[in-house]
């Protein structure tokens, strides 16, 4: 690696329980599978092999983007670093959806619908109710927060305009100060990242995958703007990955 070059590396957490039965996560806290915890293994050994350490981590409050972050140091042996946990990187909340079979969805509502509630840069998910039992004003993880800021249902929109502030005040100046850093997200979570960074456009975004467990490089340029960005790992595995990826929405599942 280049003695100046400023990588950040971008990290979907391992293979979850809900990710392995093709169901709506979002803000519901569910754990990774023996298989995510083996992704993220051979996501360590990737960022060894090519001589990366890091200085910090950034994760969200969600169990299977915390648990791939404590795997990933343990397995670099840089346990010793900082974690900095925030909402701000959560997934996106699904709504509605979260808990639901996306297969099952898409026959219920079609795949079109579906697909808009999935992707839609500004289209929300049908709403939860604030005596829901899975309303996160209910979670003690989300006590800080104002009433404001706990969703009851988000677009891409909502994650990305969550996030920059956190991207501004903390982790860019963390980059500018040379600490190599690392965050360990979701699926839309990283998609803000990537949308922000790449400035895309909102068809751009909604076509773009990220399979679990495979490093993305970020190389950027000395005002932090993207230069390059490609995954580690194998070429044909993670095509395989973000093929399969397309499919969830789909009433023909697997």
């Amino acid at each position: 690696m280049g003695v100046n070059m400023i990588r950040l590396i971008l990290l979907r957490h391992g293979e979850s329980e809900w990710n392995k039965e093709n169901r709506f996560t979002g803000w519901t806290d569910v754990d990774i599978t023996e298989k995510g915890i083996k992704e993220i293994k051979r996501a360590a050994k990737l960022l060894k092999e090519e001589g990366y350490t890091f200085d910090i981590v950034y994760t969200s409050l969600l169990k299977r983007a915390i648990r791939t972050a404590w795997i990933l140091l343990d397995e670099m042996d840089l346990m010793w670093i900082p974690v900095k946990k925030t909402w701000r990187l959560n997934e996106k909340h699904y709504g509605i959806l979260q808990g639901e079979y996306k297969h099952k969805m898409a026959k219920k509502v079609g795949e079109e619908q579906l697909h808009k509630w999935r992707r839609g840069y500004n289209i929300r998910p049908p709403e939860l109710k604030e005596s829901d039992h899975d309303y996160p004003g209910k979670d003690p993880k989300y006590k800080h927060l104002k009433k404001s800021e706990i969703p009851k249902s988000e677009c891409l929109k909502d994650v990305i305009n969550r996030f920059v502030p956190y991207w501004k005040e903390e982790i860019l100046p963390n980059i500018k100060s040379g600490k190599k850093v690392i965050i360990s997200g979701h699926g839309n979570s990283l998609r803000a990242v990537v949308k922000f960074l790449d400035e895309l456009c909102d068809e751009e975004i909604a076509k773009f995958n990220i399979p679990t467990g495979f490093p993305l490089v970020y190389e950027l340029n000395n005002e932090l703007k993207p230069i390059k960005k490609y995954y580690l790992g194998d070429t044909k595995e993670i095509e395989k990955e973000i093929e399969g990826m397309k499919k969830q929405g789909k009433i023909k599942w697997m």
